[in-house]
């Protein structure tokens, strides 16, 4: 059986293709697509089927499916094009006679107004009308979104964030990406039509971030909130462009009012073992920023 993973170039997609040869899949029956195959020689020189492949374009697509059973669609990165992007892949899977979609989208894709979320439900119901067998691997929030801040919270002894008092269920890359191994391998089932929402087992307020990351560092840290519109002011004025910076506070927003939490205990049940808790990754971000 033939497991082909899109984006393995990037953070989430090279991880899945890990996580595949880790788990057991044979490295001839996975196929890694990017757009720079040079970027992923190394694990052409571990035996994976690197393939060139563009979401602009069909052809590229085409040529990549075939011979492929069971495909992972990890959502671009390229916010305002996903949806033909996606389309363009759905297609080439159809006419390649893929036997298996699974799909990474966001929490509650089909009901939550979270701006991000828009082109994920397209994409959802594209899904659905191609007629393939599919899953849904709904992510919740990365911690790495938090982690990765981790400098600049230590520079200015804030977290800064428009999400009150609302609860995000923040899991590692690496928990999500096993997850999306197990499915596309087929692991325990087929898992055609699940629709999973995924998240971390232990949920946090920005105000616990901030606590969790002064006990783990030793410095003072405290939560600022914000409106949304100062919460953007400020990401502009860290240097992100607005439209970016309207996302991630509008994503605040949603956490205040639930929209990235969830308790359904899907990813742990399908990785088979607790997920990384907030703590144990920001130790890990501390030692990273002092090596």
């Amino acid at each position: 059986m033939t497991l082909l993973v899109t984006g393995a170039s990037g953070q989430l997609g090279r991880l899945v293709v890990e996580a595949l040869l880790e788990r057991g899949t044979p490295a001839a029956d996975v196929v890694a697509i990017a757009r720079t195959p040079d970027s992923i020689a190394d694990l052409a020189d571990r035996g994976v089927q690197v393939r060139r492949a563009d979401y602009t374009d069909p052809a590229s697509l085409d040529a990549a499916f075939v011979g492929v059973d069971r495909l992972l669609l990890v959502s671009g990165s390229e916010v305002g094009q996903r949806i033909t992007q996606h389309a363009n892949v759905i297609d080439a899977a159809k006419r390649a006679g893929v036997g298996f979609v699974a799909y990474t989208s966001i929490t509650r894709a089909d009901t939550t107004d979270l701006l991000l979320a828009a082109e994920h439900r397209a994409t959802e119901e594209l899904l659905a009308a191609s007629g393939l067998p599919h899953a849904l691997l709904r992510n919740s929030w990365y911690l790495e979104n938090y982690t990765g801040q981790l400098p600049t919270v230590l520079e200015h002894g804030a977290v800064l964030g428009a999400a009150r008092d609302g609860r995000v269920s923040a899991a590692t890359r690496a928990d999500y990406a096993e997850a999306a191994a197990v499915v596309l391998a087929g692991e325990g089932d087929g898992h055609e039509g699940a629709v999973y929402e995924l998240g971390g087992d232990h949920a946090f307020t920005l105000g616990e971030l901030a606590d969790t990351v002064a006990r783990v560092a030793g410095r003072e840290v405290a939560y600022r909130d914000l409106s949304v519109a100062d919460y953007t002011a400020a990401l502009v004025a860290a240097g992100l462009p607005e439209g970016y910076a309207a996302v991630l506070a509008d994503s605040d927003r949603g956490i205040a009012e639930g929209a990235l939490f969830t308790d359904s205990g899907d990813l742990s049940r399908l990785v088979g073992h607790p997920t990384t808790d907030l703590e144990t990754a920001l130790r890990a971000a501390v030692v990273r920023s002092a090596a």
